[in-house]
């Protein structure tokens, strides 16, 4: 799947079965097989640790994500912000200015915000639609790295936002991903695999691509761009697969 960090297996299981609505979720041994994690004691305790710091909540059997820990998803996989909630039509811009002697320290910075959403506007400025903000000051307070940046809140006043969306984020090329995507998910639903081997390969494929869209509301991109429509079909895929 492609990923090795068993509390992000765990919110993701939580948020792509369930859903927007955070409805309670069982645990199955098909959803543990799909997300590639098992209840093992480790897995246990994450689950305990996740719950003690309030990014998901458990009733009886059944585990339920909260606010706290989508917003920690979305941090990952920013494209799920906006399927819940509404853009505030604000811009953020975060600029860094590392020296060359930093390397190491630049590119730590890059790795850590990886996933928020932004998008290389010019040299060392970053643009984004999420609200990214306050995990930046946390994630550099008092730290070597927080002398070089600069963040800044912003409305867009003038200019075409087309042109800077795909300049930005490079939205054509993700629509081809898109499309090349619905070809591999018809694939793998007409192999002779059992239900749950094939949504785990379903759910790998389209986890690598939601690492790659930035999340852009339907404000700037529009009601039918074509991640909301995958998102739409995986529901469908899932709910069919994932049936008795």
């Amino acid at each position: 799947m492609g990923i090795k960090e068993r509390r992000t297996k765990i919110l993701l299981s939580l948020f792509l079965i369930a859903d927007v609505d955070f409805s309670s979720l069982e645990i199955t041994p098909e959803i543990q097989h799909v997300f590639d994690y098992s209840l093992n004691q480790k897995t246990a305790s994450t689950f305990a640790s996740l719950s003690k710091e309030g990014s998901i909540m458990k009733t009886d059997s059944q585990y339920q994500l909260t606010e706290k820990g989508f917003d920690q998803l979305c941090l990952e996989f920013p494209f799920f912000r906006f399927l819940k909630h509404t853009w505030d039509g604000k811009w953020r811009v975060l600029s860094y200015e590392i020296p060359e002697s930093k390397r190491e320290l630049r590119d730590k910075l890059r790795r850590e915000v990886t996933g928020w959403g932004l998008g290389p506007w010019h040299r060392s400025f970053w643009l984004t639609p999420h609200p990214i903000i306050e995990s930046l000051k946390q994630l550099v307070s008092q730290k070597e790295e927080e002398q070089y940046i600069q963040a800044f809140e912003s409305e867009h006043v003038f200019g075409d936002k087309d042109i800077l969306i795909e300049k930005v984020w490079g939205t054509k090329e993700l629509d081809k991903k898109y499309r090349e995507l619905f070809k591999v998910w018809h694939d793998i639903l007409s192999q002779d695999l059992e239900k749950k081997d094939k949504l785990k390969k379903i759910v790998g494929e389209y986890v690598e691509l939601l690492r790659l869209d930035p999340g852009l509301p339907k404000d700037l991109v529009g009601e039918k761009w074509i991640g909301f429509e995958a998102f739409s079909i995986f529901k469908e895929i899932k709910t069919i697969l994932l049936a008795q």
